[in-house]
């Protein structure tokens, strides 16, 4: 099995690396072009959701340092 990982990067987006697919809410795949790394926006900035276009730059703050979760209920 392929292994992706998902990187939160700080005052950023969120780096995608690995084998997945991307789809919208109708299950239509977005043409990735073949690549096997993308970032998804999460300052909603973008002029390309749901990837970054960068423009989160001076303007999206958040220090991304990991935690736990709380149990699951």
């Amino acid at each position: 099995m392929a292994k992706t990982k998902i990187t939160v990067l700080s005052n950023g987006s969120l780096r995608v690396d690995g084998d997945f697919e991307v789809v919208d809410k109708n299950g239509n795949n977005y043409d990735l072009g073949g690549r096997t790394l993308v970032s998804f926006c999460r300052c909603g900035l973008s002029s390309n959701k749901p990837f970054c276009d960068g423009s989160h730059k001076g303007h999206f703050e958040h220090e991304a340092e990991a935690f736990d979760l709380p149990p699951k209920k």
